[in-house]
């Protein structure tokens, strides 16, 4: 299954995802939300997608982005049991649209609420990022782990996300990240950064906005590979889970650091 899936994301991104890249027409991106863009890339590689997965898996559903922005009512599939799989046909759309890289294609596989597997396609850099429960994480066939030291909050490197986050809290975020060695607000795509704290191109991730199709593939690859995916207050993360604000981290101790160097004065209620 895993191999097969693969294969199959592959021939999406390479046949619909990749030849519009730089070259889509002015009607082929329209806008959900103000600053939340859909592309006919989108669209029609999350139906081959559903076609494709639904063939390999019978009696599975999907949960993807498009079809939740269309009916919000899909996305409790994930909390109904059975097979899910959680689909993000292009994740970093609005850096898509604007002709920039990173963009991936992502999905997940959910069995009866818990994750067993995921797909991480990066599709220009055409590297494939695989995670299966219990069996590790690889990234091109390697086996890939995460950093088991902690460096302290000054050799931290990572994203804050702050978007989403409000005002107040955004600045608070940001004043408190300057006690660590180095943070961006990330590259839009969490295809892109779920994979780098993977391979410890970077030690952790915070992120506000929390949406199973952007988080659900890279947490397994996560925890997979070694790391921690919690909740600012420590809940453990869940496809079903709606909570904002997640602390993604290499492992156990750069979590707690990050954590604190970030919220000193506890968790936002």
């Amino acid at each position: 299954m895993l191999d097969q899936v693969a294969e199959l994301v592959r021939e999406v991104a390479q046949t619909i995802v990749l030849p519009r890249f730089q070259r889509l027409a002015h009607d082929e991106v329209q806008q959900k939300a103000p600053g939340d863009l859909v592309t006919i890339a989108d669209q029609e590689s999350e139906r081959a997608l559903s076609r494709g997965l639904t063939a390999l898996l019978p009696g599975s559903v999907v949960v993807g982005e498009e079809a939740v922005a269309a009916d919000p009512a899909v996305r409790d599939r994930i909390g109904a049991g059975g097979s899910v799989w959680i689909v993000d046909p292009v994740d970093g759309t609005n850096n898509f649209a604007a002709g920039k890289t990173p963009f991936c294609v992502m999905v997940a596989l959910v069995t009866d609420g818990e994750q067993a597997a995921a797909w991480i396609l990066d599709v220009v850099g055409d590297h494939l990022t695989i995670a299966e429960a219990g069996s590790g994480a690889y990234r091109d066939g390697v086996r890939v782990k995460t950093r088991t030291d902690d460096p302290g909050a000054a050799g931290l490197y990572g994203v804050v996300s702050h978007k989403y986050l409000p005002e107040d809290l955004g600045a608070e975020v940001r004043r408190n990240a300057a006690g660590l060695g180095g943070f961006t607000a990330g590259k839009h795509c969490a295809g892109y950064e779920y994979p780098a704290i993977a391979t410890d191109e970077q030690q952790f991730g915070m992120f506000w906005r929390i949406l199973p199709w952007d988080h659900t593939p890279g947490s397994l690859i996560v925890r997979e590979a070694g790391g921690v995916v919690r909740h600012l207050d420590g809940v453990e993360y869940r496809p079903t889970n709606h909570q904002r604000g997640l602390l993604v981290a290499a492992n156990e101790e750069i979590w707690h650091t990050a954590q604190g160097t970030l919220f000193p004065q506890g968790p936002p209620a």
